[in-house]
């Protein structure tokens, strides 16, 4: 019988209840269909719920998913439900609703303690295995350089010298200011840092003792060190990741072009060459800010403070400092045009790497830097 409204009847069968659905079951009955199915939350759980469809006449995408509600409902609650006399032009419908159903969630329950150090270590072995083999992938690519090093050195006319030359000016020229600038505010803040700790001993004079000893061996290499990784390093990344991207490397290769040794060693020179001298600008001007903050805080005159500094540093003092700096460079450089050439084909893997690049090299800085420190206190330096 042909019914223009949707029907709901829930009945007392046997062993359980049967509610059997009639009419049209379409989005125009949506609302009341609602209301009446919500009042199956009395059924206690554990009852047997059969859904009769075989009275409905008319059934849309609204009035699959009505059934399909019901049902999921009913058995969260603990409700057996099963369908039955579904018409067979009905039934791709109601298949194609239920894959659009959301899964049901699984039952969750805060992890034991044993779980959460299991996931702990799990998480640290990964963690171990991806340093490790980001280690020896860096390793082959350092062997990589070495072997196309050597053909260049055996054939010096391949190597770029206008590259070398633009990486030395972009490395090192433009590098200056803001270099020099960040040098001089750490002697200054080292130095009033100094001599408020000093003067409570009477010692304000070897305020120039710390700043020659900890500049020249130390802070000044490593200070330029770090904000060449972060300028340079990085630049190095986001070029040969750019050119990564747009498949302009693979265009070299098909050229019979070597990227390594126009991309990277180009790079690798420009930096080495430059890094020492970036190192002794500065010490220099570390020294420049230390020696005014003294003059206008302690006040220690110019010709004091270099005759002062002059007694408190030895003839290794400086060397010690720019020894480190051809390690540095090659080690930036090399961190740097490594993770551009891993660098995949998206913008996203290169803001990525790019990071991760400054990240590794300033790691590896501090570890050849400890690495150094030690070697002078076996030598004696």
């Amino acid at each position: 019988m042909q019914s223009d409204e949707a029907e709901l009847d829930l009945r007392a069968e046997g062993d359980g209840l049967v509610l059997r659905a009639g009419g049209r079951w379409v989005v125009a009955s949506a609302a009341a269909l609602d209301r009446a199915l919500r009042q199956l939350d009395g059924v206690a759980a554990g009852t047997r719920l059969r859904i009769d469809l075989a009275g409905v006449e008319r059934l849309d995408t609204v009035g699959a998913w009505l059934v399909l509600r019901t049902r999921r409902e009913l058995e969260a609650r603990g409700i057996v439900t099963s369908l039955e006399n579904v018409d067979a032009g009905f039934a791709p419908l109601l298949e194609q609703v239920a894959k659009g159903e959301p899964p049901a969630p699984e039952e969750s329950r805060p992890p034991g303690l044993s779980e959460a150090i299991l996931s702990a270590v799990s998480r640290i072995g990964e963690s171990t295995v991806r340093a490790l083999l980001a280690g020896y992938d860096l390793l082959g690519f350092f062997g990589l350089v070495l072997v196309t090093l050597l053909r260049t050195l055996r054939e010096p006319a391949r190597l770029r010298s206008i590259s070398l030359v633009t990486q030395m000016e972009r490395t090192g020229v433009t590098a200056l200011p803001i270099l020099g600038l960040l040098s001089f505010l750490i002697g200054i803040v080292l130095a009033y840092q100094g001599a408020d700790q000093l003067r409570r001993f009477g010692a304000e004079i070897f305020t120039v003792n710390l700043l020659g000893v900890g500049i020249l061996r130390e802070l000044g290499v490593l200070l330029t060190a770090i904000i060449v990784a972060g300028r340079s390093g990085s630049a190095f990344t986001a070029e040969i990741g750019a050119m990564e991207v747009h498949e302009e490397i693979d265009a070299m290769r098909t050229l019979g072009l070597d990227p390594v040794e126009v991309l990277v060693l180009p790079r690798l020179f420009g930096l080495v060459l430059t890094l020492p001298l970036l190192a002794a600008y500065a010490d220099f001007m570390s020294l420049f800010g230390g020696a005014l903050m003294s003059w206008v805080a302690l006040g220690i005159a110019p010709p004091l403070f270099v005759r002062q500094l002059h007694d408190a540093i030895g003839e290794w003092t400086f060397w010690v400092g720019i020894l480190k700096a051809p390690f540095f460079a090659a080690t930036i450089a090399l961190v740097g045009c490594h993770a551009g050439f891993t660098v995949s084909r998206s913008a996203e893997s290169v803001g990525r790497l790019t990071t991760l690049s400054v990240v590794r090299s300033i790691f590896l800085v501090i570890i050849i830097d400890a690495a150094f420190s030690i070697l002078y206190s076996r030598l004696g330096i």
